[in-house]
């Protein structure tokens, strides 16, 4: 892993927010009045990427500030590659600039096939995640990855014969998307 440093972390209340916005819902339930916190957020996508000559999964690992605050013994988050969608393209074009900003692969876009969709933090956010998978190879490695601007991404190999015991392995901090996407695989290509 590189080198990892976090300093002066704080928390403080939300103004003028980029990415989400946080609402109180007012309703009623079967005649009862309530309230709820959430957060409207962006839909996203993410895909599951299989590199077959290496019969490994192609991950990226994260820094994730909201885990991190919560549990501070997880540095870093192991995910799909992904990504919010938040530009007026298809969602598989988003996928492929994911893919080639991430970790740095060029996909073409009638090799990317979606999976399914779902809705994440539904208790938060409720948004809707997209999910996909490609398969890569060496030939399609174009850069190193790692994200844009000052993301900290690397990128990590899980191999199909060790993904299971990955999946359950609770020292890594993982999202469920990523544990659903190799049963998925193993469903349709093990």
């Amino acid at each position: 892993m590189k080198n990892l440093q976090i300093d002066n972390l704080s928390c403080a209340e939300l103004k003028n927010p980029k990415f989400v916005k946080p609402i109180r819902i007012n309703y009623i339930q079967n005649f009862i009045e309530k309230t709820w916190e959430a957060v409207k957020s962006y839909d996203s996508v993410s895909v599951l990427l299989y590199h077959k000559t290496k019969n490994s999964f192609l991950i990226v690992k994260q820094f994730r500030p909201p885990v991190f605050v919560n549990d501070n013994t997880h540095k870093v988050t192991y995910e799909l590659c992904a990504g919010i969608i938040d530009k007026d393209l298809s969602l598989s074009q988003i996928v492929k600039e994911e893919i080639d900003e991430e970790c740095g692969y060029d996909v073409q876009l009638q090799d990317i096939t979606k999976i399914t969709s779902f809705f994440t933090n539904v208790g938060v956010s409720g948004a809707k995640q997209y999910m996909y998978f490609a398969t890569i190879d060496d030939s399609m490695k174009v850069h190193s990855g790692g994200g844009v601007n000052d993301e900290y991404i690397e990128l990590e190999y899980i191999s199909v014969d060790n993904a299971k015991k990955f999946i359950f392995d609770e020292t890594k901090a993982k999202t469920p998307g990523i544990m659903f996407a190799f049963y998925w695989f193993f469903d349709n290509y093990d």
